[in-house]
């Protein structure tokens, strides 16, 4: 079997590459094609990979390439990490937005907005020559927003297309870790969006975890859910997703991220560039516990710096995390016919949640196996849930559309849906702004 990642580039290969490892004998991998459009970083960080491979004694072979359609031929499964724009394009997002006076986030609201500007038009080109060179191949989307990107794909008629983000599966592991339970026999109930979910039960044996969980101020203190108040945490009686912390603490959150001297993207293009440039100079033949460890410095610095907006909210994990590398590699398993198994992914609602249209594009928990990806049933949800979620929903469905159109008023519309944005006068400036900087990418369009 082969796995093409397009967007194989990215400072995040080599982590896929490592939990690809662990799982290649059980989804019987022979190739990895990395592909990307920028040849410098695709030079380094194919080098890094294939020594780690070789290292391991891996039994599939990395090939790189700047070609799409040698990276899609043969492959069974496609992975989208791409960063349309690179660093580049992330710190014009978070700046504008700051500028205009809104949180300046690459996943969320407006800046959530620009990236899928950027992203989704290429993602759906990479899926048309997909269909051509590989037709049942499934394509498993890392890129962000990740789920704008997926309804995106649903929409054009990609469904062999799903949504990966581990964030929705955090409470799930903390509970696992903090309990000393196996993470497998743990059964949560995760509804949401992309980025809006709440994890409502989690059940071992058929015992209900959770109360207790949100009860303890040692996990509390331990796990995520330190970025919350406890008291709000024990008011909506479930485990909130992180990025929630935008919409919960959206004043504080802004002002924090609005007082520091770089935004978020531009702490990641100066690691990368250090990363990049340090890897170069090391000789991965002669130097390659250097190169690893110089790779493992910079995804410890990145990781621990992730959400740190008030000094108790370190969120650095202890142990080894595979993040979204193994919630993919669950999800090719359970396809290819091993053990079926439980996960939240984006996909189709297809009535899972009460609310929401059936071809609403939904983070929630499936079961995943030789059949495909099934939603599991959710049904109804608390008004508080329910509302917040319809209104991002609207956001999303108008985006898509408005990108499917070229239309400046729909995308004014999206962004005037928005909780985050919620103004006509500053969607329109930023609609703007983000079509001027990003034109390249955008095109043009209408009025």
């Amino acid at each position: 079997m082969k796995i093409a990642v397009i967007g194989g580039g990215s400072v995040r290969t080599p982590q896929l590459v490592e939990t690809l490892i662990t799982w290649a004998s059980s989804i019987h991998l022979e190739r990895l094609s990395l592909m990307d459009t920028n040849p410098h970083k695709l030079q380094i960080i194919c080098g890094l990979c294939q020594e780690i491979a070789r290292l391991s004694g891996s039994p599939f072979e990395i090939q790189c390439t700047q070609r799409a359609e040698e990276s899609l031929e043969g492959a069974g499964y496609i992975i989208t990490m791409l960063r349309v724009g690179e660093e580049a394009g992330r710190i014009l997002d978070e700046r504008i937005a700051l500028e205009c006076g809104v949180l300046g986030q690459e996943t969320t609201g407006a800046g959530g907005f620009a990236m899928a500007l950027r992203s989704i038009p290429v993602i759906l080109d990479y899926a048309r020559l997909a269909k051509e060179i590989c037709p049942q191949a499934w394509i498993l989307n890392f890129t962000n927003p990740a789920g704008l990107v997926t309804q995106a794909l649903q929409d054009q008629g990609y469904e062999r297309s799903v949504g990966i983000c581990d964030s929705a599966n955090t409470a799930r592991k903390e509970a696992a870790a903090w309990l000393h339970l196996p993470l497998s026999a743990i059964e949560d109930q995760v509804f949401g969006l992309n980025h809006l979910s709440w994890t409502r039960s989690l059940r071992y044996q058929g015992k209900e975890l959770l109360g207790s969980l949100l009860a303890d101020p040692g996990f509390l203190a331990n796990s995520r859910l330190r970025l919350f108040d406890p008291l709000l945490v024990r008011r909506l009686k479930m485990y909130p997703n992180e990025y929630l912390y935008y919409y919960y603490y959206h004043d504080l959150a802004l002002r924090e991220i609005s007082s520091r001297r770089l935004t978020r993207g531009e702490e990641i293009a100066e690691w990368s560039r250090r990363l990049l440039a340090e890897l170069k100079r090391t000789d991965m033949e002669e130097q390659a516990a250097q190169g690893l460890e110089i790779y493992k410095a910079y995804r410890q610095e990145r990781s621990a710096s992730y959400m740190n907006y008030w000094s108790g909210s370190n969120s650095q994990k202890a142990g080894r995390d595979e993040g979204y590398a193994g919630v993919a590699l669950e999800v090719i398993a359970a396809l290819e016919g091993g053990l079926s198994t439980h996960t939240a992914l984006n996909t189709r609602n297809l009535g899972a949640i009460d609310g929401l249209r059936a071809q609403d594009v939904v983070e929630v928990s499936c079961r995943v196996d030789a059949q495909g990806i099934h939603p599991q049933p959710i049904g109804a949800v608390p008004e508080h849930q329910e509302l917040l979620m319809r209104s991002v929903r609207r956001y999303e469905r108008l985006c898509v559309e408005a990108l499917s159109t070229r239309s400046r008023a729909l995308a004014i519309e999206a962004l005037m849906a928005h909780p985050l944005v919620m103004s006509y006068s500053l969607a329109s400036r930023l609609v703007e702004r983000y079509l001027a900087v990003h034109a390249v990418y955008t095109g043009a369009w209408n009025g």
